[in-house]
């Protein structure tokens, strides 16, 4: 019977921590309470998968990858901005063919022109229509855009009179470059727009047209701004990317922080908890070994704190893993010797080349398989020598565990039993490659190979 009387709050309080015995409010369950600290980082989870989705990226996202993303969506936003600026380039098309006048100026009379007309508006609905594909929306708006730039230089060279660097459609020559310098910022795929000023000065030679002192000032006048252009756009447009994969790593950098900050206070917590608990089992064994006078009792307490000794030492290894202070090749030499000690089994430890630093996965895996290698040799192989040799060589790092024990068929793992299966899957999930070579009465070889790149 749990008291909730409002008699007074120190009461209440008191009450609510004894055993058996919970606060609770009118009307709201535990679940209700639980359900209420999830969700947060249920919208969390729902918000990062939405977005992920949107991105086409996975839950293993890396800061390439995540640069990648806004790139493309990047082009993206603007390849669309070009396509609602063709759309209002050809409503004045329109314009410019309903105009007898306006037609007439720019020799755009006949079908041809209607044709060609309607094969501008089809490329730029088929563009636009591939915009999102990260290949081909690429190079079809690249084409397309040196389409518009071919047909913008034969309407500022046809007409005779007014033509060529006369042209007041000239000055679309400066948007080209901009558009060109904003959707591909890179030297040679802005070269096509630059191009067209000394193409149209040509045409207007070809076409006899002389050029005057003023139309050659316009040439260098026109030059100048495109350079200009050029070089604000594509400045800025490395300093936006530049920026961005500053914020991207940035924010990389911060979550691994968080996670080595957690590790930390984790390693904290259990060596200041469980350690503390494995260190008084440890004494407190010991305490009672010394009491004990039955030869039997005797037994399973040294059995006890063989075992706690053991999961403090396991519990010390993980704890260096964690704060990433842990040295492979010494944790392996001193762990042989322990399990040499307990168990009295001969194991004879050789080590060669020069140590490398390995991920904290890849320490793990090595330091797994040592364990389940001596462990089954003990335990099965009834063995008598076990050889244990660590091999750093310039692009691997070879552990092989041998012992002259009874041996067994690799083919015929024992039901319930995974520590080979164990062994694979962890050699596969860091690329690595092992080899388990035993036959009855032949003793067994286990041999595991890890590139040594991940650091």
């Amino acid at each position: 019977m749990c008291p909730l009387g409002l008699q007074g709050g120190m009461q209440g309080a008191e009450d609510s921590r004894k055993p058996g015995c919970s606060l609770k409010l009118p009307g709201v369950t535990e679940t209700d309470l639980a359900r209420d600290e999830e969700k947060p980082a249920n919208d969390l989870r729902a918000r990062v998968r939405t977005v992920l989705k949107r991105r086409k990226l996975t839950d293993s996202v890396s800061a390439e990858q995540a640069a990648a993303s806004w790139e493309q969506d990047r082009f993206v936003a603007r390849a669309r901005a070009l396509f609602y600026a063709r759309m209002m380039f050809l409503t004045l098309g329109l314009l410019i063919l309903a105009v007898p006048t306006w037609s007439g100026y720019f020799g755009l009379t006949g079908p041809v022109a209607f044709a060609g007309y309607f094969a501008m508006l089809l490329y730029s609905v088929a563009n636009f229509l591939v915009i999102d594909h990260p290949k081909a929306g690429r190079w079809v708006t690249y084409l397309t855009l040196c389409l518009d730039l071919i047909i913008m230089v034969v309407l500022i060279a046809k007409p005779q009179v007014g033509g060529g660097l006369q042209s007041p459609l000239l000055a679309t020559q400066l948007l080209f470059t901009t558009l060109f310098a904003i959707l591909f910022p890179k030297p040679l795929s802005i070269l096509p727009p630059l191009l067209a000023l000394p193409v149209t000065t040509r045409l207007d030679l070809l076409l006899n047209r002389s050029v005057t002192a003023i139309e050659l000032l316009t040439l260098l006048w026109y030059s100048a701004l495109n350079f200009i252009i050029v070089y604000v756009v594509v400045y800025l447009n490395e300093r936006e990317a530049a920026a961005h994969r500053e914020v991207v790593e940035l924010q990389g950098d911060l979550k691994e922080l968080a996670v080595v900050e957690e590790r930390n206070r984790m390693a904290r917590e259990i060596h200041d908890g469980l350690g503390a608990s494995l260190s008084s089992m440890i004494i407190q064994s010991e305490y009672i070994l010394g009491l004990a006078q039955d030869g039997a009792l005797r037994d399973e307490i040294r059995e006890l704190k063989a075992s706690a000794e053991e999961s403090i030492d396991e519990l010390r290894r993980n704890l260096r893993m964690m704060r990433e202070d842990f040295e492979l090749t010494q944790a392996l030499e001193d762990y042989a010797k322990t399990f040499r000690d307990r168990t009295q089994l001969d194991i004879r430890f050789e080590r060669s080349g020069t140590a490398r630093k390995l991920s904290p996965d890849a320490q793990l895996a090595l330091f797994r398989i040592l364990q389940e290698g001596l462990s089954n040799a003990a335990k099965h192989a009834q063995a008598k020598v076990v050889t244990v040799k660590l091999d750093f060589g310039e692009a691997q790092v070879h552990l092989t565990v041998r012992d002259d024990g009874k041996g067994f068929d690799p083919k015929k793992t024992p039901r319930g039993h995974y520590g080979l299966l164990n062994m694979r899957e962890r050699a596969m999930k860091l690329g690595g490659e092992i080899i388990v070579d035993s036959a009855p009465g032949a003793g067994a070889l286990v041999s595991f190979s890890l590139p040594c790149n991940p650091s």
